[in-house]
């Protein structure tokens, strides 16, 4: 899908699929569950690397990849705010994937601190991209403050649960003028795909690949459903109906009056 490209700021991506660094098995089979899906672009959260070893077993296996910041872990607007600067200082990228935790049990985020943590962002000259709630108002906001991108949950972090809201979701499509990002809760590769027929620009995951059973060819699955679901979106689904329709009208269409 190379002439449907994902465009985040200045940045432009032909896959529309991103993935984590966590939770895999090997650091080997991480990088071929990265290959497996073809994407170009995937998360590493700051505070659980060591971005003074050159020989960080995540980092090692990232070559060719474009590496986004993750500020997982943070509970404050200063602790995300620090984290970020830190990546960049360390020549990471000029963008966060920025999270603000607000609760420990359910990693839902801190609507408050990630609004403080975007505006100031965006004005230090990062290209924001904030986890947050499926809320639309709250997305709006995101947007207005700068954010490059919105990434709304499909589901608690890690829960597996797939898109549990997907009125919110589409809402939110429909009214951001920016990107929007499917992050956390996948659990399979149709839950990708419902999201990309929802109209979302994108999915982020990473325990349906790394916790999956063959981590491999799970990655191969929600590559295709990522695909599957961009089509099927861009091609236009019928519309909903509560009564049935003929298949094969009897007149007024191609091949009426025909015995086949």
């Amino acid at each position: 899908m190379a002439d449907d490209p994902l465009r985040i700021g200045p940045h432009s991506f032909r896959s529309r699929l991103i993935l984590g660094t966590g939770k895999y098995p090997t650091p080997a089979v991480m990088e071929k569950a990265h290959a497996a899906a073809g994407c170009e672009m995937v998360t590493v959260a700051v505070r659980r690397v060591d971005l003074k070893n050159p020989g960080d077993p995540i980092m090692g296996h990232l070559r060719g990849l474009k590496v986004l910041p993750n500020t997982a872990g943070c509970f404050t607007a200063d602790e995300a705010i620090r984290t970020s600067f830190l990546a960049r200082e360390f020549g990471l990228s000029d963008m966060v994937k920025l999270e603000v935790i607000g609760d420990k049990e359910t990693l839902y985020p801190d609507l408050e601190e990630l609004l403080k943590a975007t505006r100031t962002l965006v004005n230090e000259g990062f290209v924001v991209l904030p986890y947050t709630t499926d809320d639309l108002v709250t997305a709006l906001r995101l947007q207005d403050a700068g954010a490059a991108c919105v990434m709304p949950l499909g589901a608690p972090i890690g829960s597996g649960l797939g898109i549990l809201n997907p009125l919110n979701i589409r809402l939110i499509v429909e009214r951001l003028r920016v990107p929007v990002i499917v992050d956390a809760g996948v659990g399979t590769a149709s839950d990708v795909s419902i999201a990309m027929e929802l109209g979302a620009d994108g999915v982020l995951l990473n325990t349906a690949v790394a916790g999956a059973k063959d981590p491999v060819a799970m990655a191969e699955a929600v590559r295709l459903a990522c695909c599957a679901g961009r089509l099927a979106f861009c091609a236009g689904r019928i519309p909903r109906r509560a009564t049935a329709t003929p298949s094969s009208p009897d007149a007024g269409k191609l091949g009426a009056g025909s015995n086949s």
